[in-house]
C-alpha cells in the first residue's frame, strides 16, 4: 500500500499549484518534493512554468521559504511566483482586547465623535458635542455635552471625565437620570456606571471596586 502523498501538484490556467501537506514534518515534506521533482522532471523541462506554493494551515519563516525555493530552483524553468500560508484560525470563543483611541482637542458644539474601541480625549466636551464609543471614554476635561458608552450594548462600560457636568450620560441603552441627581462639583475625577440597570456616579478612585482586574490597553 502506497503511503501518503505528502506534495500534491495541480494545474491551473497560469501554472502549477503545489498543495504541501501542513501536519507532517517539515523535513518529510521537504523530501517529498525532491522525490517529486526527480520523479516528473522530464514533465518540468521546457519553457517556463509559472509555480505558485500553498502551505496550508503551516506557518514558516523566511528561511524554510527558502529551502522550498532552492529545491525547485534545481528546475531552470520553474519561476516561483508566491509561497502563501492560510491566514491564522480566530477562536470564535477570544475575545479580542479593544483598540484605545487618544485625541486631543475640544468637541464643540453640534460635532459628533464615534469610535469602535476605548476613547482617551484630552480635552472637553462642549454643550451640544457628543461622544459614542463602543468601549469606555476617559475624558481629561470638562464634560459639558453628551456621551454614549458601550453603544453595541456593553453594560460595563464606564464614562469619566476630570469635571463631569454632561447634558447627558448614556451607557447601553440606560440613559442617565436627571442631571442633578449625579452632576457633581467635586474636585476629584469622576466615573459613571451601571450599577443594577441605573446609572450611579463615583470617584475615579473607587473603580477598582467597579472592575476586579485593572483595565489594559494593547497596542496603544
Amino acid at each position: 500500500m502506497a503511503g501518503k502523498s505528502y506534495v500534491t501538484i495541480k494545474g491551473i490556467k497560469e501554472g502549477l499549484v503545489f498543495l504541501l501537506d501542513d501536519q507532517c514534518e517539515f523535513v518529510t515534506l521537504l523530501d517529498e518534493l525532491n522525490t517529486k521533482l526527480d520523479k516528473h522532471e522530464q514533465q518540468f523541462t521546457g519553457p517556463i512554468v509559472h509555480i505558485f506554493i500553498k502551505l496550508g494551515s503551516r506557518q514558516v519563516e523566511e528561511e524554510d521559504k527558502e529551502r522550498i525555493r532552492s529545491i525547485l530552483r534545481r528546475q531552470g524553468n520553474l519561476l516561483i511566483q508566491s509561497i502563501e500560508s492560510d491566514p491564522p484560525a480566530i477562536d470564535p470563543n477570544v475575545k479580542l482586547a479593544p483598540s484605545l483611541h487618544t485625541m486631543t482637542g475640544i468637541i464643540r458644539s453640534g460635532q459628533t465623535v464615534e469610535y469602535s474601541g476605548h476613547l482617551l480625549l484630552l480635552g472637553d466636551v462642549n454643550p451640544g458635542g457628543t461622544i459614542k464609543c463602543s468601549g469606555d471614554v476617559f475624558i481629561l476635561g470638562a464634560l459639558r455635552g453628551a456621551v454614549h458608552a458601550g453603544t453595541e450594548g456593553n453594560v460595563d462600560a464606564i464614562i469619566a471625565a476630570s469635571l463631569m457636568k454632561p447634558t447627558q450620560l448614556r451607557i447601553a441603552d440606560i440613559i442617565s437620570r436627571p442631571p442633578d441627581e449625579w452632576t457633581s462639583a467635586e474636585p476629584w475625577m469622576e466615573y459613571a456606571f451601571l450599577r443594577d440597570g441605573t446609572m450611579a456616579i463615583d470617584k475615579m478612585t473607587s473603580l477598582n471596586r467597579q472592575r476586579k482586574e485593572v483595565m489594559q490597553f494593547k497596542g496603544v
